[in-house]
C-alpha cells in the first residue's frame, strides 16, 4: 500500500501525487509501487525492499542523493495460538525534500503520526520526524515490555497446585521475545550514536535535544529487557522446581503404597506354595483364614504408619 501525506500549519492531509515536503508511506508495498518510488525520486529499489527482509539488520547508509535508515521496530504475531511480539524491519529513507518509510507491518508506529495524535509533527522536519519515529519506537518497546512482565506475574501467581508444563512453555516464549528485543534495541542504538556523527544530515538543535532523549529512551528498553530477562529466567527455575518436587511427591506416594500392597503379596504367595498343609502355620486352625487376613491388614496398617512417619505418606 502506498500513502502520500504532508503537513500544513500543523494539520496533515492524503495527497495522490508526489510533490515537495511529502511523507511517502509504503506498507507491504507492490513491485509496482516500489518501483514507482524509486523512479520518481532516484532511489536504488534494492533499498526500497531492504525492509521488506526480516532478516536486515539495523543499519545506516548514505548513498548518493539520499540516506538509508533501518531500524528494528516491535509487532505482535500469533504463535501457537497466541500472542506474541518480534521485530521486524522499519525502512526509512531521506531525500533533499521527501521522507519515504517502508514497513511490512502496518505498525502503530506510523499510524501514531496518520491519526493526528501528535500536534509538533511536520513532514517538512525531515530529521525531527525521523526522531520522533524513533522515539515512538522506543516508547512502544516499552510498552510490549511492560505487557511481557505482566504476563509473568500472572504465571508467577499461578506457581503451587495449578502450575502447568505450558507455563514453562510460555515463559520460554516471553524469554525468546526479550532476546529479540535486547538484540534489536541494541543495533538500534548503534544507529542512533551514528545520527549523533554524521554531519551530512542538517540537524537542528532542538533536533539534537530530541535524538538525545530517544538515546536515553532506547538504553532504559535495554535496560528494561534486561532485567526481566532475568527475572523470567528466576521464574522459569522456579516452576520447574515446582513441578519436579510435584513429581518426586508422587514417586514418594506411588512407592510408599507399593510398600504397603507388598505384604498381602508376600504372605498370600507364601500360602500358595505347593506344600504340605501341616507345615502351613494355622492352616487347621478354624477362621484361620480370617485370622491370617486381620494379621495382614494389621501389618499393613503398622507398615503405614512408619511410612507416615517418616513423611513417605
Amino acid at each position: 500500500m502506498l500513502n502520500i501525506y504532508r503537513t500544513d500549519d500543523g494539520i496533515i492531509s492524503e495527497l495522490t501525487e508526489f510533490t515537495d515536503g511529502i511523507w511517502v508511506k509504503l506498507t507491504a508495498p507492490t513491485k509496482e509501487e516500489g518501483e514507482r518510488v524509486s523512479k520518481a525520486f532516484d532511489i536504488d529499489f534494492d533499498d526500497i525492499r531492504a525492509a521488506l527482509d526480516e532478516e536486515e539488520s539495523s543499519r545506516i547508509s548514505l548513498e548518493d542523493g539520499y540516506t538509508l535508515i533501518l531500524v528494528d521496530i516491535p509487532a505482535p504475531e500469533i504463535r501457537h495460538e497466541k500472542t506474541v511480539y518480534t521485530t521486524v524491519p522499519l525502512g526509512i529513507l531521506l531525500t533533499q525534500n521527501v521522507i519515504i518509510t517502508v514497513c511490512n507491518e502496518n505498525t502503530p508506529i506510523l499510524n501514531y503520526f496518520t491519526g493526528r495524535k501528535l500536534k509538533d509533527f511536520s513532514t517538512k522536519k525531515k530529521m525531527r520526524f525521523v526522531y520522533q519515529i524513533l522515539m515512538r519506537t522506543s516508547m512502544l518497546y516499552q510498552s510490549y515490555l511492560k505487557l511481557i512482565d505482566q504476563k509473568r506475574t500472572e504465571i508467577e501467581e499461578r506457581v503451587g497446585e495449578d502450575t502447568e508444563d505450558v507455563d514453562v512453555i510460555d515463559l520460554h516464549e516471553l524469554e525468546s521475545t526479550l532476546v529479540y528485543f535486547a538484540t534489536s534495541l541494541r543495533a538500534n542504538g548503534i544507529v542512533l550514536e551514528r545520527l549523533q556523527r554524521y554531519k551530512r544530515l542538517m540537524q537542528y538543535p532542538e533536533d539534537m535535544e530530541l535524538l538525545e532523549d530517544v538515546i536515553i529512551e532506547n538504553r532504559q528498553g535495554i535496560e528494561m529487557a534486561q532485567i526481566y530477562r532475568d527475572i523470567i529466567d528466576g521464574t522459569r527455575q522456579l516452576l520447574s522446581s515446582v513441578i519436579n518436587n510435584r513429581l518426586n511427591n508422587v514417586m514418594k506416594y506411588l512407592t510408599s503404597i507399593t510398600l504397603v500392597m507388598a505384604v498381602p503379596t508376600v504372605i498370600s504367595g507364601l500360602y500358595g506354595m505347593n506344600v504340605d498343609g501341616k507345615w502351613m502355620p494355622l492352616s487347621s486352625t478354624p477362621h484361620g483364614f480370617m485370622i491370617i487376613c486381620v494379621l495382614t491388614l494389621i501389618i499393613c496398617i503398622v507398615v503405614m504408619i512408619l511410612l507416615r512417619r517418616k513423611k513417605m505418606l
